[in-house]
């Protein structure tokens, strides 16, 4: 059996708890990354335990910290609440049905006036996360290697076309996977790479033609 020293002693973090506190800011931080925008108000939908024990467990403070793009063992993850009140940033908690295998689950919406964008997913325990849905659209991110996540127009060429421009950039690809919501819609391509992405890299991809948005999530295995 292989057995590394992070099963052993679990994460680097504040609070109690790897699921509800290391994994929930993993999540909402790993949310924001993905959605990449300006936002004045979080609404997070809690599923499964995260409902029923999230203020004993401290896992609304981590929820906020991460939303607001701190890492898990970040010393001011107990001031989360005082400082997205300094930024302007209303948030609020509410219970959820969230379909889903896992325990511990979330739906993060963040708000600008009229828009509003969700990121849904699920702690899995020793600080690990899963990402299982993005804006209505299933995935499975896991936030352990630097990841692009490509919305596109369903049509032919553009899988290629942002392969190449990795290639030609040197970045090697771990895993892509690809889905749509119907054929000939929208689709997004979700790739794991081995190198962190520049953000030169990032305006490369958003050039390319047919491609509607692109999120770049670089945290590694190590934070």
């Amino acid at each position: 059996m292989n057995i590394s020293l992070f099963d052993v002693v679990g994460p680097v973090m504040i609070g109690p708890s790897s699921s509800h506190t290391a994994g929930a800011a993993k999540l909402a931080k790993t949310a924001r990354l993905i959605y990449n925008d300006k936002f004045n108000k979080v609404i997070f939908g809690l599923g499964g335990s995260f409902a029923s024990t999230y203020r004993g467990h401290f896992t609304d403070y981590a929820l906020v910290a991460g939303a607001l793009g701190m890492s898990e063992d970040d010393e001011n993850l107990r001031r989360s609440f005082d400082i997205a009140k300094e930024q302007g940033v209303e948030f609020e908690f509410v219970p959820v049905e969230i379909p889903s295998v896992y325990e511990n689950t979330a739906r993060i919406t963040f708000i600008d006036g009229d828009k509003e964008f969700f990121v849904e997913g699920a702690s899995l325990g020793g600080g690990r996360i899963l990402v299982t849905n993005i804006n209505g659209l299933a995935c499975e991110v896991n936030a352990t290697s630097p990841t692009i996540i490509v919305q596109q127009r369903d049509v032919s060429g553009v899988v290629s076309d942002v392969s190449k421009i990795l290639a030609d950039d040197g970045i090697n690809i771990g895993i892509m996977k690809v889905s749509r919501t119907s054929r000939g819609d929208k689709a997004f391509c979700i790739i794991e790479c081995d190198e962190i992405i520049s953000e030169e890299v990032q305006q490369e991809l958003r050039k390319v033609k047919n491609v509607l948005s692109v999120a770049v999530v670089n945290i590694t295995s190590e934070g």
